[in-house]
């Protein structure tokens, strides 16, 4: 089970987007990165293609997941993410409150 996953609210600890708070939108385990929606949002020129219109378009990239932390549902703190073992199935704890994050 991961840490972060796909839906969680999360804050930017680091970087140019700092402060920030976003939705995840993708998770790279391998890569340790994750996709936060309207956050790391980067200018990109394209060609013009027989499907594409040409210009600058928004692009938005990966960030490393050290870089962010995971916002706690119930206490509204970005918080650590702990786990418990619990009717021998694993859950994620937030280390604030010491409740379960769904």
């Amino acid at each position: 089970m991961q840490k972060i996953i796909k839906g969680d609210k999360v804050k930017v600890l680091l970087g140019k987007d700092s402060g920030r708070e976003g939705s995840v939108e993708r998770v790279m385990p391998k890569e340790d990165k994750v996709v936060v929606a309207g956050v790391n949002i980067y200018k990109r020129s394209v060609k013009k293609t027989n499907d594409m219109q040409g210009g600058v378009i928004d692009l938005v990239k990966p960030m490393n997941i050290s870089n962010v932390a995971l916002v706690c549902p119930n206490c509204k703190k970005p918080t650590r993410v702990g786990f418990k073992v619990e009717n021998k199935t694993k859950v994620r704890v937030c280390r604030k409150c010491g409740k379960e994050i769904k």
